[in-house]
């Protein structure tokens, strides 16, 4: 197949990035906003909340797998279009007085969406980037999640604050349908082709299964920090919560633009292992902190090694299967990152229940040491197919 003119691969990136941007600036809008729509608005309790922002999850993990499987039969926009409409029938759900069951639905629907949008995307821009920077690509796309996820929280506080709850609901249905007219409008040099379409294949890549498994272990970290990095810091009386996990997103951030290409440099295997290793050291500094500084060392160590992870996964899972199965390989890897947030995130919490909260960042480096074995043995598995 003729590649396009790097020009053309440049504008569809930028426009796949900004579409993913619109869906995630959505779905982060409506984060802060909900919690005070159930407890006042709806006259609900905390477990209400948890059911309303978690409900989500459900949906954007069911839905990757299928979505990917759907962008290799039928191509990678028209799914990236379709999802993109259905985050946008998620935000006007929210505006039918339906109560918790109503909203809980408008969650799920939003979550389909969304899956679907990040796993097409995703599948389009490995399509679109040279073999020798595909591990680069993936880690900047992954940007516009982190930037939608950041922006779009303070975004629905201050149209909260300026306006009402349905000027919130708006703006989350609003932007996700300027993504969808982006969308249609994104050259797309492989869309179409009718070599390219195949009968459905399996819904689940076996391929995908044991890196998948290994992105599982590397998230529970995450979910220590997003869940007890500020109670932790509280507990010990450092204070500054906050600042430490600014420093995790940022040095999040930061990794992606500056040492993106680490995977295509020194192979994925080798990266995610080294970088499952330092993840693993920031969280026992964290656990051990017994100041701000040390915090932060750890919390800018763990977001560098967590950046670094999931595109060396990605990068080995794409590198294993055929361009007409990377939808389905890369559906059935990004569900793995689902299910380690809603494993990882309980699992810390009922450890930290039982021993305190430095023992549920002591369980996040020991599974962040099992990510570093998987990959180990991945490793070695791939010199022993080697010919002698």
């Amino acid at each position: 197949m003729q590649r396009p003119a790097r020009s053309s691969e440049r504008a569809a990136f930028a426009g796949i990035f900004s579409v993913t941007l619109l869906s995630l600036l959505g779905v982060g809008a409506v984060l802060p906003v909900i919690p005070h729509f159930v407890r006042g608005h709806l006259g609900e309790g905390d477990f209400a909340v948890g059911i309303a922002i978690g409900s989500y999850a459900f949906t954007a993990l069911a839905c990757r797998p299928l979505a990917g499987n759907i962008a290799d039969v039928r191509g990678r926009r028209p799914v990236v279009i379709v999802g993109s409409l259905l985050a946008a029938l998620g935000g006007l759900l929210y505006l039918i007085p339906a109560g918790l069951p109503g909203l809980i639905v408008s969650r799920l629907v939003l979550g389909a969406g969304e899956g679907s949008v990040f796993t097409a995307g995703a599948t389009w821009v490995v399509d679109l980037a040279p073999p020798g920077r595909r591990g680069r690509v993936i880690g900047l796309y992954g940007l516009a999640v982190w930037m939608g996820l950041s922006l779009g929280p303070p975004i629905g506080h201050a149209i909260l604050e300026a306006s009402s709850f349905d000027a919130v609901w708006i703006f989350a249905a609003a932007a996700p349908a300027v993504g969808a007219v982006i969308a249609f409008l994104i050259p797309d040099p492989y869309g179409g082709s009718g070599e390219r379409r195949r009968e459905r294949g399996p819904l689940i890549a076996r391929e995908s299964i044991r890196p998948g498994a290994a992105l599982s272990l590397a998230t529970v970290g995450y979910a220590a920090m997003a869940s007890f990095i500020v109670l932790i810091l509280g507990s010990k009386g450092i204070g500054h919560g906050t600042t430490a996990f600014t420093a995790f997103a940022a040095s999040v951030v930061a990794t992606r633009l500056l040492a993106g290409n680490l995977p295509d440099r020194i192979g994925p295997l080798r990266c995610a292992a080294g970088a499952a290793i330092v993840e693993a050291a920031g969280l026992v500094l964290i656990a051990l902190a017994t100041s701000l500084p040390m915090a932060i060392l750890g919390s800018v160590a763990m977001g560098a090694a967590f950046s670094t992870i999931y595109p060396s996964l990605s990068l080995y899972v794409v590198n294993r299967v055929g361009e007409d199965r990377r939808g389905a390989a890369l559906g059935t890897f990004t569900a793995f990152f689902d299910a380690g947030i809603g494993l990882g995130a309980p699992l810390t919490g009922a450890v930290a229940a039982i021993a305190g909260y430095s023992a549920a960042f002591w369980l996040a480096a020991a599974c962040a040491l099992g990510t570093a074995a998987a990959a180990g043995v991945g490793i070695r598995r791939a010199k022993a197919a080697q010919p002698a």
